[in-house]
């Protein structure tokens, strides 16, 4: 059944009235029209990492990963990432400048255990909100991201070297612990 749109004028049948509201309760997730929210996950306290599961499926191709709230033991310092159980392949450069001095900064992941900058903490708050693609097929996966801190804003973008299916995620502060927040992890629609 497809949705009824109406002209000026026109008189509206409680059958008609009755089927767009059918359509809009029975709308599949996938229909198009941007993300569809796949999992949200509390973060404990005072942990040292935090893994999702069940976050990426056959469903869908990209996502997008957002912590939203939530506090961490040490400023400005960065959140890893990997996938899955894998340690080992994960290239990434990211690039940026300083707030106090405009100096340009930058630095690479090359073959390592994760993606050693997803993310960013702030005693008063988390910075992480990236898209990642492919994590399900079996391609290379690709991510992207932008992080603030109090320090510096930079850019963020990476691989995998393999084409294992992943459907998990863990998230790891390069120091100390994170506390509080929400992982929200978000589906791109495929049509």
């Amino acid at each position: 059944m497809a949705l009824t749109t109406y002209v000026s004028g026109e008189i509206l049948t409680a059958q008609s009235l009755n089927d767009n509201l059918a359509y809009a309760v029975t709308v599949p997730a996938s229909t198009p029209g941007g993300l569809t929210l796949i999992s949200a996950t509390t973060i404990g306290t005072a942990v040292t990492g935090v893994t999702v599961t069940g976050a990426f499926s056959a469903t869908y191709d990209a996502y997008k990963i957002i912590i939203s709230g939530g506090t961490a033991s040490a400023s400005n310092d960065n959140i890893k990432m990997k996938l899955g159980s894998t340690t080992s392949g994960y290239y990434a450069g990211w690039s940026g400048a300083t707030f106090s001095s405009g100096a340009n900064i930058s630095s690479a992941d090359n073959a390592a255990s994760s993606w050693t900058t997803a993310g960013f903490t702030q005693t008063d708050g988390i910075n992480f909100n990236l898209e990642i693609i492919n994590p399900f097929l079996a391609n290379k996966t690709f991510i992207n991201g932008v992080q603030v801190a109090t320090v510096n804003a930079r850019n963020f973008a990476g691989y995998l070297n393999d084409t294992t299916s992943y459907t998990a995620f863990t998230l790891t502060p390069n120091l100390g612990t994170l506390t509080g927040g929400n992982i929200r992890v978000y589906g791109y629609s495929n049509s």
